[in-house]
């Protein structure tokens, strides 16, 4: 009697397994982020099925629980916005410097303010979100000092990390939305408020010799 040897799986088929398991998850990292934007509720691991268009049990087969989502939304959202900012090198006279910054950074405020609020919300005891908000917050620091490096660079070490900090709190999220939700300024308006508080914050441009 001979036995037939069981057929190679097709490394084709493997192939296209993963990559539609990898979009899978990456539609509902989408519908997650799609709900909060919607309502400052957290989602649901139901409400995320329905709006990715699957199983609840296919959100648990991709992320072991709602912690895991929330942590990959967050990577997702991180890696969004710095391609964003890699766009727009930090190049012109001061003015232009304050406009291309400003608005760079309210349109990630725009984009991203309700899954800060939920990171911020969740975060409890989670070292994996607490190192997310630090590297976030690091992420503004270094694009603000690339931005900037003229005139920070006539302060002493002291006061040039009292002016960064100082510019941080400044364009944080919350103050983007207060100024857009609380007191009803447009995108411009807003833009323009944190642009002539910058610009006071800032020592004088160096002259080019």
């Amino acid at each position: 009697m001979t036995t037939t040897a069981p057929k190679a799986i097709s490394p084709v088929r493997i192939d296209g397994r993963r990559l539609r398991s990898a979009r899978t998850r990456q539609i509902i990292i989408e519908a997650y982020l799609l709900l909060l934007r919607e309502s400052p509720q957290i989602p649901t691991a139901a409400a995320i099925a329905t709006r990715a268009g699957y199983s609840i049990r296919s959100v648990f087969e991709r992320f072991p629980d709602l912690h895991s989502l929330r942590i990959a939304a967050t990577d997702h959202a991180m890696l969004q916005a710095a391609d964003s900012v890699a766009e727009r090198p930090p190049h012109g006279d001061r003015a232009a410097r304050l406009r291309i910054h400003v608005e760079m950074r309210g349109r990630v405020c725009e984009e991203w303010l309700p899954l800060w609020r939920a990171l911020n919300a969740n975060q409890g005891d989670s070292v994996e979100l607490k190192a997310r908000i630090h590297q976030i917050r690091e992420l503004v620091i270094r694009r603000m000092e690339a931005m900037y490096e003229p005139e920070l660079s006539t302060l002493d070490a002291i006061e040039r990390r009292q002016t960064i900090l100082a510019i941080e709190a400044l364009i944080d999220f919350e103050s983007w939305a207060r100024m857009r939700e609380f007191f009803g300024q447009s995108f411009e308006e807003a833009c323009a408020i944190w642009i002539l508080a910058i610009d006071r914050l800032l020592p004088p441009t160096p002259a080019v010799s």
